[in-house]
């Protein structure tokens, strides 16, 4: 039999894509390259914005009409078990379909995961942080981090077939074992659990490897522990992917964002004393309900300050489900998303 794996979504996602493939080259079937050639069309679905989810129901809907068995799993599949309302929409839109959780997708074997010769390797699943536009906690579940000798033995098995170069992934990297942690402490005036993270990664970068990159991080989890062990290590990647989403404070508190603007450039500042060499990309969200012009330009100030290597910006759509969608009007019109959009990319991405 022929199969098919269209991945939508995240870096995650795709190494969810590798198992996917596993468990059907397991069984001896063959993968195919182009779904309209397949028997079997796997779709791994992503929720964080509407673009992503228009494009697997497209996708959906065309491989319905040429009559392939189809099975959707991923963000979408972890919402509907939540939604009641959701679940019964897709499946009246969507006759016919078998929705698959990722653990039914399990194997005796899990094979080394790469991505661009990079090894993906995940390190925890779900996420602890309501923010208030995001539907991951819905689509994933609660954080949970698997145990670190597991980790460590997916690293050993890596190099031992000769791979030089690891991304450790999770929807927050550096909260990595906080809910196994009775020790507290205080990040950005908030209390937080502390983190294994520093500790894992340390571990990881002992090892015989060229670059170790890690994916994604939250601000208020940025430790000094963690710090320090970049700065110690130099195979430890220098670009740091530090999504900060909106500079003005009004903004990040509706967002759900548990720090200021001046928290977190000072962060920024504190990893450049400490780290030589290093460089950030980020995350922003541009006309967040309430974003005036003036708000916008905190964010520009912020941009302008950190000077960033790449920004990954997207205009805010309301999610259903989510926080923001319930609470605040989008009362920023499409045309300025556009024109602030531009702005940011001119100034970051195309200097």
């Amino acid at each position: 039999m022929k199969f098919f794996v269209q991945t939508f979504g995240c870096i995650q996602n795709t190494s969810d894509s590798e198992r996917i493939k596993n468990y059907f080259l397991v069984k001896g079937d063959e993968e195919s390259k182009n779904w309209k050639e397949a028997d079997v069309v796997v779709i791994n679905t992503c929720m964080i914005r509407q673009s992503a989810e228009n494009r697997a129901y497209g996708l959906l809907r065309n491989a319905q009409k040429l009559g392939k068995k189809i099975i959707v799993t991923g963000c979408l599949v972890g919402v509907m078990k939540k939604n009641v309302q959701k679940n019964m929409e897709v499946r009246k839109n969507f006759p016919g379909i078998e929705f698959k959780a990722l653990d039914e997708f399990q194997t005796d074997w899990e094979p080394v995961k790469k991505f661009n010769n990079v090894v993906l390797i995940p390190i925890s699943y779900g996420c602890n942080n309501m923010c208030s536009y995001c539907i991951v906690p819905q689509a994933k579940g609660r954080e949970v981090s698997r145990k670190m000798e597991d980790i460590l033995v997916d690293v050993d098995r890596a190099i031992k077939e000769g791979n030089k170069n690891i991304l450790l992934i999770g929807q927050n990297v550096n909260s990595y074992g906080a809910e196994l942690s009775d020790c507290g402490f205080v990040s950005m005036g908030k209390k937080r659990f502390k983190s294994l993270f520093p500790e894992l990664l340390e571990k990881v970068a002992e090892k015989e490897l060229e670059k170790v990159s890690f994916v994604s991080n939250n601000p208020w989890d940025f430790s000094d522990d963690l710090i320090e062990v970049m700065a110690k290590y130099k195979n430890i990647d220098r670009l740091i992917h530090l999504p900060f989403q909106a500079g003005d404070n009004e903004i990040l508190q509706k967002m759900n964002r548990n720090y200021t603007k001046k928290e977190y450039l000072d962060l920024v500042k504190k990893i450049k004393d400490k780290i030589s060499n290093v460089r950030f990309s980020t995350d922003i969200i541009i006309g967040f309900p309430g974003e005036t012009d003036e708000k916008f330009e905190e964010t520009v100030d912020i941009c302008k300050e950190v000077g960033f290597e790449i920004a990954y910006l997207n205009k805010y759509s309301p999610r259903p489900g989510t926080v923001s969608a319930k609470l605040y009007k989008d009362d920023v019109p499409m045309k300025v998303k556009k024109e602030r959009w531009v702005k940011l990319n001119e100034l970051i991405n195309k200097t």
